[in-house]
C-alpha cells in the first residue's frame, strides 16, 4: 500500500444570511447598505427586484447608464401592459448592485418576476387582510415614538444617519413588532414566498460552490437588500415559513412572455408618483446622499443661492451664513437631531426668499437619466436614441423651446424627426402656433420628455424597427381608417413634413379615391387648406408635392361647381361654418397661386354676394369682403378695377353694402351681412370713410325695437375687433379722430420698388433676379395696377 500526503477537504460552512431592511430610495439606507457590504464582504447579494431583471443588473455601473432610470417590464404581445421599477442614485438597491458588480460578487433579483405579476394583474386586496392592521408601518412606529410626522421621524432616525449594520438590527426589531398579528394580502404573500425560495436557493448555491471565505475557515455571508416591511417574513430559519408551504403558494401561477429594458426616468416623476415609486423630495435626498456630513446644510444653501442668482434674485455671502445658522437654530428649537428639509427651506425662505423656485429646482429637481445604446431596448427606442444624439436633441424633463431653420441640414433633419414622432403618435414635441418667424423656413417647437413615452415607444414598436418605417406604417394605417377628406389631407401634410415618401403615395391614392365619390362638399372644402399647404411648402422641405396637384385641381372643379347651391337655405350655424370654409378656399387658392382664383372664383363670389339671392346674410357679407380684399369688386372687362384708381371697386362694395342695409332689408339680415363682411376685423372701417359712414347711418336709422333685436349680433361682430380698432372706431364716429389720408401718389417707382423686392428675396433665401428684367417686371406691374 502506497503512502502519501492526505489533503484535508475544507469545511463547508452554511452561509449566514443578513437581511438589510431598507426604505426604497432612502439615502441613509443606501449609505448603511454600503457600510454593511464593506464590512461583511458577502459571497452573494440578493435584491428585492423582479427576478427576470437579473440580467439587466449587469448594466449597473456602466458609465453611460446614469440614474434616475427605470426597469420597464412589458408583456411581449401586449406592450400597453407594463410596469416601471425606478432607481435613483440614492436608491439602496442601486448602490448594492453597483457594489456587487464592482467587486465581482454575484447579484440576483429575488422578487416575483414580471412574467407572473403582469399575468395575474394588480391585486385588489388591501395591504393587509386584517382590517385592524396598520396601513402605514412608518406611521405606527412614529406614533409610538410620539412623532406625528412619519416621514420626518424616519429621516431623523435613518436617512440622515447611515449607521450600517446596527441600524438594520433596530429596523428588523421594530418591523417585527409592527407586523405582529397582521396577515399579508394574497399578492404580498406570493412575493414573500418567492423571495424566501430565492434565498434558500442562494444558500444551496453558495454551499455548493465552496462555501467559505478565501484563506479563512469562517462562514460566508449572503446579503439580502429588501424593504424593511419584509424583513420579518424572510427569515428562512424560523418555523413560520416552510419550503413546502411556499411551494404551495407559488404553484400554478400563470405566466406570460415579457421583455425588460432600461428607460430614462426623472426626479420629477419620482416625486409625482409618491412613495409607491418614489419620494416627495428626490432632489433633496440626492443632496443628502452626496453630502451626508454636517456641511450638507451649508452646501444646500449655496446651491439655493446659485439658483436664485440665476433667476436674477439677490443672494449675498451674508445671506448664506445667516440662512445656515438659522437652519441649525431651528433644528435645536424644534428638538431635531440635525437640520432637515423643513428647517433648511424655512431658513432659506426667511433670509433669501424664492421658495417656489428652490423647491422646483433643488427639492424636486430636473434630473433625467440616460441609457447606453447597447442596453436592453426595443429596436425602435434604440433608433430614436441614436437620432437624438446625432442631431444633438437633448432629452430634458422641463419644457424647452427650440427654433429650427429649415434651410440648414441640421434644422431640416430635426424637423423631420419631430414630425415623424408626431405622425407616429409620440408627442415628444408640439409645434407652436403664432410663435417665432411666420415664414416657411422656420419652425418653433416646444419639447419635453415624459417617462410614459417610453411605454408608448414599446407599444408602437410593432409598426417597425426604425422611426421612418414605423411612422410610415402608422400613417398608412390611419389613412385607411380616416373618417373624412380633411383628415386624409392632414395625413398627406404630415407625411410630407416628416419626409416619409413611402407614405405619401398610398395616402394620396386613398384621398383621390375617396374624393372622387365623396358627396360632402364641406369635406371637400376642408381638405383644400392642408392640401394647399402641402403643395406650397413641400419644396421648402425638399419634398416632392407634385403628386398632389391633380387631386387638388379636381377638388377645385367640384367645389366651384357645387358651392353656390350648397349656400342656399342655410341656418345660422351652417352659415357660420360656410363662411369659414369660403375664407379657407380663398386662402388655399392664394397659397398655391391657382389660376381659378382670378376667374372662376370671382364669378362664384359675385353670385354669392348678390343681396337679392337666396343666400344667408353671413355668406353674402363674407363673399363681398373676399371680393373687396382680392381687388375684384367692380372689375371692368379688361381685368382691371373699374373707375379711376380703383374707385369703382370701392363704389361697388358700397353699393352692395348699401343694398344690404337698406330700409327694405330686415335689420337682422343686414346685421348678419355686416358680421360676414367685417370678418372679425375692423380695419376696413377704420380706413374707408364711406363704408364707415354707411354702417354708422344704418345703425342710427334702426328703430328701438329693431336695435334691440340686432344688438347681440352687432355686439358679437364688433367684440371680435382688436381693442385698438374699437377704440379708434369710437373716436372716428364721435368726431374726435382723423381719418388716414393717402400719403403716396399714383403708380410705382420701379427703382424704389426694386429695393423692396431685393430685401424680400434676401429674407426668403431666393436668388436675386437680373436687374433689368426685374425692373421691367415691376414697371409692367405698375402699368397694370393704377393704384399701386
Amino acid at each position: 500500500m502506497s503512502t502519501g500526503t492526505v489533503v484535508a477537504r475544507p469545511t463547508v460552512h452554511r452561509p449566514t444570511v443578513h437581511l438589510l431592511g431598507i426604505r426604497h430610495h432612502g439615502p441613509g439606507s443606501a449609505r448603511s447598505v454600503l457600510r454593511a457590504l464593506d464590512e461583511l464582504r458577502p459571497a452573494m447579494v440578493l435584491v428585492e427586484a423582479p427576478a427576470d431583471a437579473t440580467a439587466a443588473f449587469g448594466w449597473i455601473g456602466h458609465p453611460e447608464l446614469i440614474p434616475p432610470v427605470a426597469l420597464l417590464g412589458h408583456v411581449a404581445d401586449r406592450p400597453r401592459r407594463a410596469v416601471f421599477s425606478p432607481f435613483a442614485s440614492f436608491s439602496p438597491e442601486w448602490q448594492a448592485v453597483e457594489w456587487a458588480n464592482a467587486h465581482d460578487v454575484e447579484v440576483r433579483a429575488i422578487d416575483l418576476p414580471h412574467s407572473v405579476t403582469l399575468a395575474t394583474g394588480p391585486d385588489a386586496d388591501e395591504l393587509f387582510d386584517d382590517p385592524t392592521a396598520p396601513v402605514d408601518p412608518l406611521a405606527e412606529l412614529a406614533a409610538a415614538a410620539g412623532e406625528p410626522d412619519a416621514e420626518r421621524w424616519w429621516d431623523d432616525v435613518v436617512e440622515h444617519r447611515g449607521d450600517g449594520l446596527p441600524a438594520f438590527d433596530a429596523v428588523a426589531e421594530a418591523m417585527a413588532a409592527v407586523r405582529h398579528g397582521t396577515s399579508p394580502s394574497a399578492n404580498e404573500a406570493r412575493r414573500e414566498a418567492h423571495m424566501r425560495r430565492a434565498i434558500r436557493t442562494a444558500v444551496r448555491d453558495v454551499v455548493k460552490n465552496g462555501g467559505s471565505e478565501p484563506a479563512t475557515d469562517t462562514a460566508p455571508s449572503i446579503v439580502v437588500v429588501c424593504g424593511a416591511w419584509h424583513v420579518p417574513a424572510l427569515d428562512i430559519d424560523g418555523a413560520t415559513y416552510s419550503a413546502t408551504a411556499d411551494a404551495s403558494i407559488l404553484r400554478g401561477l400563470p405566466k406570460v412572455k415579457v421583455g425588460t429594458s432600461w428607460v430614462p426616468w426623472t426626479h420629477r416623476r419620482l416625486a409625482a408618483a409618491g412613495y409607491g415609486a418614489g419620494v416627495r423630495s428626490p432632489g433633496w435626498y440626492d443632496h443628502v446622499f452626496r453630502h451626508p456630513g454636517p456641511d450638507g446644510v451649508a452646501r444646500f444653501v449655496v446651491d439655493a443661492a446659485h439658483v436664485l442668482r440665476g433667476a436674477g434674485l439677490s443672494a449675498s455671502p451674508d445671506h448664506l451664513v445667516s440662512a445656515t445658522r438659522l437652519a441649525d437654530s431651528l433644528a435645536v428649537l424644534r428638538g431635531r437631531p440635525r437640520a432637515g428639509l423643513d428647517e433648511v427651506l424655512d431658513a432659506a425662505d426667511a433670509v433669501m426668499g424664492g421658495l417656489p423656485l428652490v423647491r422646483d429646482r433643488l427639492v424636486v429637481g430636473h434630473a433625467i437619466g440616460s441609457v447606453p445604446d447597447g442596453a436592453p431596448q426595443v429596436p425602435l427606442a434604440r433608433d430614436l436614441t441614436a437620432q437624438q444624439r446625432r442631431l444633438r436633441l437633448k432629452v430634458a424633463d422641463e419644457p424647452k423651446v427650440i427654433e429650427l431653420d429649415l434651410r440648414t441640414p441640421n434644422g431640416l433633419a430635426r424637423s423631420h424627426l419631430l414630425h415623424r414622432l408626431d405622425a407616429l403618435g409620440l408627442p415628444w414635441g408640439s409645434l407652436e402656433e403664432g410663435r417665432g418667424s411666420s415664414g416657411t423656413f422656420r419652425e418653433t417647437w416646444r419639447v419635453r420628455w415624459e417617462p410614459e413615452l417610453s411605454v408608448r415607444l414599446v407599444e408602437l414598436s410593432g409598426y417597425g424597427t426604425t422611426l421612418e418605417r414605423a411612422a410610415t406604417a402608422r400613417l398608412v394605417e390611419r389613412s385607411l381608417s380616416a373618417t373624412g377628406l380633411g383628415m386624409l389631407a392632414a395625413l398627406v401634410d404630415a407625411a410630407l413634413l416628416a419626409e416619409l415618401p413611402d407614405a405619401v403615395a398610398p395616402v394620396v391614392a386613398e384621398l383621390s379615391s375617396r374624393a372622387a365619390d365623396d358627396p360632402d362638399l364641406g369635406g371637400l372644402m376642408d381638405a383644400m387648406v392642408p392640401l394647399a399647404r402641402s403643395m406650397r411648402y413641400g419644396d421648402v422641405r425638399a419634398t416632392d408635392a407634385r403628386a398632389l396637384r391633380e387631386v387638388f385641381d379636381g377638388l377645385v372643379v367640384r367645389v366651384l361647381a357645387g358651392v353656390v347651391p350648397a349656400c342656399r337655405s342655410l341656418d345660422d350655424d351652417a352659415a357660420a361654418l360656410m363662411i369659414e370654409r369660403l375664407s379657407g378656399l380663398q386662402a388655399a387658392l392664394a397659397l398655391v397661386d391657382h389660376p381659378a382664383r382670378s376667374t372662376d372664383v370671382v364669378a362664384v363670389l359675385e353670385r354669392l354676394a348678390d343681396p337679392g339671392g337666396p343666400v344667408h346674410g353671413l355668406v353674402q357679407g363674407r363673399a363681398t369682403r373676399l371680393l373687396h380684399d382680392g381687388g375684384h369688386a367692380g372689375r371692368d372687362g379688361r381685368g382691371g378695377r373699374g373707375g379711376r384708381d380703383g374707385q369703382g371697386g370701392a363704389d361697388e362694395v358700397g353699393q352692395r353694402l348699401g343694398r344690404a342695409l337698406s330700409g327694405g332689408t330686415p335689420p337682422a339680415v343686414g346685421a348678419r351681412f355686416v358680421e360676414g363682411f367685417l370678418a372679425g376685423s375692423g380695419t376696413v372701417l377704420v380706413h374707408d370713410v364711406a363704408l364707415r359712414e354707411l354702417v354708422d347711418r344704418w345703425v342710427s336709422s334702426l328703430t328701438p325695437d329693431a336695435f334691440t333685436d340686432v344688438a347681440p349680433l352687432l355686439r358679437r361682430t364688433f367684440g371680435a375687433f382688436e381693442a385698438a380698432e374699437r377704440r379708434q372706431l369710437g373716436q372716428l364716429v364721435a368726431g374726435r379722430g382723423t381719418s388716414r389720408q393717402a400719403t403716396f401718389g399714383h403708380g410705382v417707382d420701379p427703382e424704389r420698388a426694386l429695393l423692396t423686392v431685393s430685401t424680400v428675396r434676401a429674407m426668403l433665401g431666393l436668388a436675386e433676379p437680373v436687374a433689368a428684367g426685374a425692373a421691367s417686371e415691376v414697371a409692367a406691374d405698375s402699368r397694370g395696377h393704377g393704384d399701386g
